[in-house]
């Protein structure tokens, strides 16, 4: 029986790969994605601490807000004091509402990739055309902000039409976060070439682990550092991605943030032995790594 396949990549099995090692002779990359998301007041999508109710919705609007108000700015010294990089998911939004904030990622040397204009919107819904419109009207603001255009695209809800590959490639993207069905970079076909599908996590991600599955704080980072050490042990074989995606809505609360503090400072504590690089850095390696 065959079934309707996306016909983007082939069945690899992890253990029939080519070897290679990523820069140093390491064998286990990590990368922090920190998502900066700017949503719409009384409209469209957004994650939800509690049932929401008629709009606007002030409660929820307001607990999303706290992330680029504090959570972040908080997220930043941690980040600092750990002497962590970082690959910022930003929405183009952030530029207006949130200018100082993305100046100070930039400051610190971080990569800024593509994540649509809002997570109030899917670009799956739309046609080819508006959403090709979407992903050139995002990438001109981020373009425009940084002098160079961004290599990577996470969409907004990783919500993808089936033109989405082609439409990335052709407007110029090296690598995309959306596909989170291995654990080491994969080339997908498209279109325009071939567009590197970088690992990003749908487990260490905590939108899943703790607005979907309710998880706590310290179960969070035990997960984070449980995947930590396993990947490690794995590496040992065949090199591997590890990512880790952070909201500052969420990872940004006091008593979460203590927790991923625990986590984070495990990590750094091991940076001898791994690649802490951003996600960018990942797919100029590989490339490099494995003959393009």
């Amino acid at each position: 029986m065959s079934l309707p396949g996306n016909g983007r990549y082939d069945y690899v099995p992890i253990t029939r790969r080519p070897d290679f090692t990523w820069p140093g002779g390491k064998r286990l990359a990590v990368y922090l994605g920190v998502n900066l998301e700017h949503f719409a007041f009384g409209e469209g999508l957004g994650a939800e601490l509690a049932p929401g109710g008629p709009q606007p919705d002030v409660l929820n609007y307001a607990w999303r807000d706290y992330g680029n108000r504090v959570g972040a700015w908080r997220l930043l010294d941690l980040l600092d004091a750990l002497d962590l990089p970082a690959t910022v998911l930003a929405n183009s939004a952030m530029y207006d509402y949130a200018p100082e904030l993305m100046a100070a990622h930039r400051a610190r040397g971080d990569e800024i990739a593509g994540h649509g204009r809002t997570n109030s919107e899917r670009q799956s819904v739309l046609d080819e055309a508006a959403e090709r419109a979407l992903i050139a009207e995002a990438t001109g603001v981020l373009t425009r902000a940084e002098g160079r255009a961004p290599k990577g695209w996470l969409s907004p809800w990783i919500a993808e039409s089936r033109a989405t590959p082609d439409l990335l490639a052709e407007a110029g993207y090296a690598y995309t976060l959306n596909w989170c069905m291995d654990d080491q970079p994969v080339r997908m076909r498209t279109a325009h070439g071939d567009l590197l599908a970088v690992p990003y996590p749908q487990e260490v991600n905590d939108i899943p682990a703790i607005v979907a599955r309710k998880d706590g704080a310290a179960q969070f980072a035990d997960m984070i550092i449980d995947t930590f050490d396993e990947m490690l042990e794995q590496s040992e074989s065949q090199s591997l991605v590890m990512g880790i995606a952070l909201h500052p809505y969420i990872v940004g609360q006091p008593y979460r943030l203590r927790h991923l503090r625990r986590a984070l400072t495990h990590i750094a504590g091991h940076r001898h032995a791994v690649w802490i690089a951003r996600a960018e850095d990942i797919c100029d390696a590989f490339l490099a790594a494995t003959g393009d």
